[in-house]
């Protein structure tokens, strides 16, 4: 007969963040640390995790069946972890490491092999750090380096990519060269047992490979590694805890490393840069004609010259939608309404024209020419489509994050960033409106759009290769980010980042928290009454401490009010 024995578990009850402990029976004394249980809770049936053994005590309740493996012990730590770094319940981040389906026994894991002398000799060592890409230079190389500098230690090469589609499309390469690669939720028996290579996006930092021998992370500054649902966690943030915690070495590559990246280690330039970005033609509308549709008449001719080229999809149309404000511009002169303190677009509010700060109420008016006939500027993708369909005289496929993944292309694609999922290669690609990434009312304004003229030169190709373009249509001719596009040299705008970063607090050298719903008005005077600056109206505040460590403390100190409230940490 078995010794007694008792374990501590979480529930996936949100509500409810803290363990308890239940007696382990015969008929479940298989379970360990990380397993999967169900429970009697309350006179509920729930689920939850083991999390630790416990020395047994009485009228403790039986659990009430083991429901297979789950996430491996150092996942646990992890998730303990992430709940106080982003002030949320350990649950929500069990659940994105747990299988949908019952796993109930583990294949064994192959041994990694070293990489064919054919391989070796085509690619160059990576050592563990920053690596500043250029779009068009392929990570393959990378991942391959790291890759052989691990293989032969224990645990698992963990790799994140921006999308699915990517990380399948890798997962095929890397087993070409011999690697013995697990991707995707039908494999995380594979991740469990320690396969050698995991390749995922974002969820896949947390998968529950037991150990870590190395992680990379492609485009780490990628907006899709950032969670927008709650918790708002970010996928490299939890790597490089993930790494430090399994003494683990990390590779982050990025094409327009933010100051958090750069925060990571020494920057290592890859030689050539510049000349690895696409080359880029500038259309300021503000001297187009005014009879010109919404492809101007130089992207039009752009357009027909990769429409008479072989390339399947020949034309990609951007329009980033960002925020809920509509830009206005001056039929007279053609200038944008900006906000004269900040410089951000003005939307139209109560008749008046106002920045999202609202620095100024004023009138509807030009401020450079006088000019009372201000346009709004700014369409859907819908009737963009038909206006483009019309112009070219072509079949245009409309693409957004709704639209059937699957679905047939024609060679002119209209829609928003969901076209850089669907589309390999193309000719040209405009952005119809860039203009909607330069006044985004947030600080990493600039870096978002260099980074998605960076994913449209992934299609078109970089300047040495002078197969494609990038047009940009904009308002905002002499811009700091177009000259930088122009030119490739991302130095300057680098370096002013991180000062800007400093000087305000932003991340890595302070951390915010954003706070919303009708609760936040009372848990922001409890962070004031612990020291925290907070700031905002309404039912939106920014809370500001000079750590994220200071930060999260006070999150879990404040007093959390019964309504309902988000808390998004930066």
């Amino acid at each position: 007969m078995n010794a007694p024995r008792a374990v501590r578990v979480i529930t996936d009850v949100a509500a409810v963040d803290r363990p308890f402990d239940y007696l382990v029976t015969d008929a479940t004394q298989q379970v360990g640390v990380g397993d999967r249980v169900r429970i009697d809770f309350n006179h509920r049936v729930v689920r939850g995790w083991v999390v630790e053994d416990v020395p047994v005590s009485p009228d403790l309740k039986p659990l009430s069946k083991w429901l297979g493996y789950g996430p491996s012990p150092s996942l646990l730590r992890l998730a303990q972890w992430a709940s106080k770094r982003w002030y949320s319940p350990v649950s929500r981040f069990l659940i994105t490491s747990t299988p949908k389906r019952q796993i109930t026994s583990l294949p064994t894991a192959p041994v990694a092999k070293p990489l064919d002398a054919s391989v070796l000799s085509e690619i160059r060592a990576f050592s563990p750090g920053v690596h500043q890409l250029a779009p068009s230079t392929d990570p393959l190389e990378l991942i391959l380096s790291a890759y052989q500098q691990t293989h032969d230690q224990e645990g698992s090469l963990l790799v994140l990519v921006p999308t699915e589609a990517w990380a399948g499309r890798l997962r095929g390469r890397l087993e070409q060269r011999g690697c013995d690669v697990a991707s995707g939720d039908q494999q995380w028996d594979r991740m469990r047992a320690g396969w050698p290579v995991i390749v995922g996006a974002r969820g896949t930092a947390l998968a529950p490979a037991p150990k870590l021998c190395g992680a990379v992370v492609v485009d780490c500054d990628d907006e899709a590694y950032r969670s927008e649902a709650s918790p708002t966690w970010d996928a490299t943030t939890m790597l490089v805890e993930r790494c430090r915690s399994d003494d683990a070495p990390l590779w982050v590559t990025s094409c327009v490393p933010s100051p958090t990246t750069m925060a990571l280690g020494p920057l290592q330039v890859e030689e050539g840069l510049s000349s690895g970005w696409p080359r880029v033609e500038l259309v300021d509308r503000r001297f187009s004609d005014p009879r010109d549709g919404v492809l101007s008449r130089e992207a039009l001719d752009e357009c027909h010259r990769a429409l008479d080229g072989a390339e399947p999809v020949a034309v990609v149309v951007v329009l980033q939608r960002l925020g809920t404000g509509r830009l206005f511009a001056c039929r007279k002169c053609g200038e944008l309404a900006r906000c004269a303190t900040c410089g951000q677009g003005e939307e139209e509010v109560d008749a008046h024209l106002a920045c999202r700060e609202r620095h100024e109420l004023r009138e509807n008016f030009c401020r450079s020419c006088g000019a009372t006939n201000l346009k709004r500027v700014r369409s859907g993708v819908t009737t963009l489509a038909r206006d483009v369909a019309a112009q070219l005289s072509q079949p245009v496929t409309e693409l957004t994050a709704t639209s059937d993944p699957s679905g047939p292309l024609h060679r002119v694609v209209v829609g928003t960033e969901a076209v850089w999922q669907r589309v390999r290669k193309c000719g040209v690609v405009v952005f119809i409106d860039f203009d909607q990434y330069l006044l985004a009312p947030r600080e990493s304004a600039r870096r978002r759009a260099l980074m998605a003229v960076a994913k449209a030169g992934r299609l078109v190709g970089s300047r040495r290769q002078g197969r494609g373009l990038v047009v940009l249509q904009t308002r905002r001719g002499e811009d700091e980010v177009i000259k930088v596009v122009q030119s490739g040299d991302l130095s300057g705008l680098l370096e002013d980042d991180e000062a800007t970063a400093k000087m305000l607090n932003l991340p890595p050298y302070g951390a915010q928290a954003q706070l919303s719903g009708e609760g936040a008005p009372e848990f922001a005077d409890s962070l004031r009454s612990l020291g925290i600056k907070v700031w905002g109206e309404g039912e939106a505040f920014t809370a500001s401490a000079d750590s994220v460590e200071t930060l999260t403390s006070a999150l879990r100190q404040a007093e959390r009010p019964s309504k309902r409230l988000r808390v998004a940490v930066d």
